[in-house]
């Protein structure tokens, strides 16, 4: 049986740009999956899919157990949508912005009323609640969207990027509001360009590159797929970088990495504390002192790095100007609230 999102085969082109090639989905009720992948991999086009906001040009897509394409109004009912962007009336204040959303669901002006109150004091905002949101910072913007992809207590959500521009407070509060969510039953799509993000919420992950799905599974899963721990040495001059590099390549078990700003280079090795201790020696036999030297397991930029050839960044639009892009997810926000 189907999860609360499923999609199968989505194909969506754009001129030239295949943004999405055959991808599939299945996303248990009550679990969040963290779509990932690089810059331009497809996340953003697989969300305004799922969300009735484009058609695909091939393909299947249910949410709620409502197929897309054919009731989208329906789908509209039962979801809730944060994109990269803040999608928020400037020239209302806060407690405006909520109350207009709540209205927009069909929710009476009392309730609609009450609601922006509780989101207002989960998020932080109440002290600037009847102030414009113009003059809102960019993180209490940001806080206020989400705040506002809330009002209706969806069964199924989708964010998209939602801490970016956000402190490390702030993401860690979010964060604790995504997990009361999915402990209620909420389902919940995540894109995000932080790693320990998708380590720390999701249930499982999907790596999308080049509008595939090219992995799948749990965050441990992935890291396994990547070879076993690594060895991280930092010298303690930069001219022994190289010299090193060499010494660890001959314990490795695949290609090294080399950042010379932190002069660190790292390797994947099997063989843990034993042989730790042998790239100790050697190290000290070849002369080469070190700051710092560790074993640790693969991260998700591990993984990143290993399917993809290159680290994961925040996908962007580049045919829209950022103020463009806000303004359109605004409008966004109201077809779907309507």
């Amino acid at each position: 049986m189907p999860g609360a999102i499923f999609a199968e085969g989505l194909v969506k082109t754009f001129g030239d740009v295949r943004a999405l090639d055959g991808v599939d989905l299945d996303v248990p009720e009550g679990t969040v999956l963290g779509l990932l992948g690089p810059n331009g991999a497809g996340k953003t086009t697989a969300v305004r899919v799922l969300t009735t906001l484009i058609k695909p040009d091939r393909g299947t897509a249910v949410v709620a157990g409502i197929d897309v394409l054919k009731k989208p109004n329906e789908v509209r009912r039962h979801i809730g949508l944060s994109g990269q962007f803040a999608a928020v009336d400037e020239y209302l204040t806060g407690r405006e912005n909520l109350r207009m959303v709540g209205q927009l669901y069909q929710m009476s002006a009392r309730d609609a009323k009450a609601r922006a109150g509780e989101l207002l004091e989960r998020f932080h905002l109440t002290d600037a609640a009847d102030r414009t949101a113009k003059t809102y910072s960019g993180g209490m913007r940001r806080r206020l969207d989400l705040a506002a992809a809330l009002v209706v207590s969806p069964p199924v959500m989708f964010m998209d990027e939602p801490t970016t521009g956000l402190d490390p407070r702030n993401r860690q509060q979010l964060w604790e509001v995504i997990q009361e969510l999915v402990a209620g039953g909420t389902t919940l799509l995540l894109t995000t360009q932080y790693l320990e993000e998708a380590d720390h919420l999701a249930h499982d992950i999907a790596v999308v590159d080049h509008g595939k799905v090219i992995a799948r599974g749990t965050s441990d899963q992935l890291k396994a797929r990547t070879g076993g721990e690594r060895v991280e040495v930092v010298v303690h001059e930069r001219g022994h970088i190289a010299l090193a590099d060499e010494v660890l390549r001959g314990f490795g078990k695949g290609a090294s990495k080399v950042e010379e700003h932190t002069r660190m280079v790292t390797v994947p090795v099997s063989g843990g504390a034993k042989l730790l201790a042998e790239v100790i020696r050697e190290l000290d036999a070849r002369g080469i002192e070190i700051d710092d030297i560790g074993l640790r397991r693969p991260t998700l930029d591990d993984v990143f790095i290993s399917l993809t050839g290159h680290a994961a960044e925040a996908e962007a639009e580049p045919e829209a100007e950022p103020g463009d892009r806000e303004d359109r997810q605004a409008r966004e926000r109201k077809e779907t609230a309507s």
